[in-house]
């Protein structure tokens, strides 16, 4: 039965995403002039899952849906949100360090800062500062499709004066119109008894879905959300970082381990790789006939060392289709505890003319091992990439890997040293890069442990979620008993005024019938 229901609900969504597309070209586009940039307009006809989003945070109601995406893309066009750059933002707003990207969340997404004591409400620079929120936000979903954020509102040491309601709104419109289905949490720290009064305020600007999200905390609470290696110390947490500029600060990938130890620089890691297989060569053929027989087995043995080197890993199943490579899978490698899950296949397929140079990074240096982490493809083949658990190491949804690629000059050299100066010369335009999220599988042993344990115990946030539950209906209890106390005594009030007055009838009619 539930093989039938998944198809129709599918193709129910497809027609659903078709009637969108149609109407909005029919009702929106038609006759819009620059109403809306074109490159906004063609991603909404070939993107599934912009519609889809846009959708589902109207719930499938159609003309919500379209005043949406309507109102979105206008705001995308007034901010020119397709060209805005890091040099397109006035330098002082990075260097503030007011609001930026940095670490995850318990779920695995990533933080969006908001330090609230850096902020001092000035009409004259709100623009600017609008437009600071915008290229984190779009930086962040063009690297990160489909990955939601965790707002942090770092409101410890601010007050009133730090308070811009205007900005608070567009903050909130951002991810309530702008970028649906982008906002995981919005967790409030530490927040001041006096901004009870504007947060009051805020809510009303939000859904009954957004107020959901919505978690006050102070430093005793934060780490229901947050681990401790990702906060900062005045929050109880034991992150080191300081926020400086430049560079960015969300970048935080890095050169990862692979099979012949870490690696120090990339001249220094084909060095030996080569020397490595250089060895290998040498020694296994030292032994053999130099003929043409010996050079066959030569080339078994290294197809068999291939294989059996990629044995036991993870198969990718989807490809995301980029403009040099084609990367599967497409979103996530899939690590879990046991032996036969610790490893995962990278399959890098080159779509063009020329040699691509590419180059693996990873979150999480320590963890893995990838091999190869730096290499190039020829033209139309593939290159298989192996990555693996080591140490007694544990994936975590925190985990991320960069793939950076880039198309190379015809004849150019693939050494080692040649992709050192290639990865030194080529302009950042020119570099494509796909980022993977790590999924970790749970055991059978562990759903079976989480479904019994569910009904004894409950997880912190849901803990913290019950009693605020029970606190509301403890507060709305006591409300009703008052409600009914009153009700009663007027009901007694009532009925006293009643009987006074059937006394002062009857009264009336026996005095009457006597006289």
């Amino acid at each position: 039965m539930a093989d039938t229901v998944q198809p129709e609900a599918e193709q129910d969504l497809e027609i659903k995403i078709q009637e969108t597309r149609q109407r909005f070209k029919n009702e929106f586009v038609h006759d819009s002039g620059q109403k809306y940039d074109s490159r906004d307009v063609e991603r909404l006809l070939e993107d599934d899952a912009l519609v889809e989003s846009y959708l589902t945070w109207r719930q499938f109601v159609m003309d919500d849906t379209l005043k949406m995406i309507d109102e979105s893309f206008q705001w995308r066009k007034e901010f020119n949100l397709n060209d805005l750059t890091e040099s397109s933002i006035p330098r002082w707003m990075f260097e503030t360090g007011a609001v930026y990207l940095h670490g995850y969340d318990k779920e695995g997404n990533k933080l969006f800062w908001f330090r609230v004591k850096l902020h001092v409400k000035d009409t004259k620079t709100i623009l600017d500062k609008k437009r600071y929120v915008a290229f984190w936000l779009e930086r962040y979903v063009r690297r990160e499709p489909g990955m939601p954020l965790t707002v942090v509102f770092d409101m410890s040491e601010s007050g009133i004066s730090n308070i811009d309601m205007d900005f608070v709104k567009y903050v909130i419109n951002c991810f309530k119109v702008y970028y649906p289905k982008s906002l995981s949490k919005m967790i409030l720290y530490e927040m001041p008894w006096i901004m009870n009064a504007a947060w009051k305020i805020v809510k009303t600007w939000l859904g009954p879905e957004a107020i959901k999200k919505l978690k006050f905390t102070s430093k005793s609470e934060v780490q229901m959300y947050i681990d401790p290696e990702h906060l900062p110390p005045h929050m109880g947490g034991t992150d080191q970082f300081k926020y400086s500029y430049p560079p960015l600060p969300d970048d935080d990938f890095q050169t990862p381990i692979c099979e012949n130890g870490p690696i120090v620089s990339e001249d220094e890691s084909e060095i030996k790789d080569t020397e490595s297989e250089c060895k290998e060569s040498l020694e296994s053929s030292f032994n053999m006939d130099q003929s043409i027989r010996s050079k066959k087995v030569n080339f078994t043995e290294e197809s068999e060392r291939t294989e059996s080197r990629l044995r036991g890993a993870r198969k990718p199943l989807t490809t995301f289709r980029g403009t040099l490579l084609h990367v599967s899978p497409a979103e996530e490698l899939s690590f879990g505890s046991r032996e036969t899950e610790k490893k995962c296949l990278i399959i890098l397929n080159n779509i063009t003319k020329n040699h691509v140079a590419f180059k693996v990074r990873t979150t999480a240096p320590e963890k893995y091992r990838v091999k190869p982490s730096s290499s190039s493809c020829e033209p139309g083949a593939h290159v298989d990439i192996l990555v693996s658990l080591h140490g007694g190491f544990q994936a975590s949804p925190q985990d991320r890997f960069l793939i950076m690629a880039a198309e190379m000059e015809p004849n150019s050299g693939t050494s080692g040293a040649d992709l050192s100066q290639f990865w030194k010369e080529v302009l950042k335009s020119k570099i494509m890069e796909h980022r993977l999220r790590c999924h970790v599988l749970e055991t059978p042993k562990s759903i079976l442990n989480n479904s019994h344990d569910s009904i004894l115990v409950t997880s912190p946030n849901s803990t913290h979620d019950l009693h605020t539950a029970l606190t509301r209906l403890t507060v709305a209890n006591s409300r009703l008993e008052q409600k009914l106390e009153s009700c009663l005594w007027l009901q007694k009030v009532l009925l006293v005024m009643v009987s006074v007055l059937m006394a002062f009838s009857f009264s009336t009619m026996f005095s009457r019938g006597t006289s």
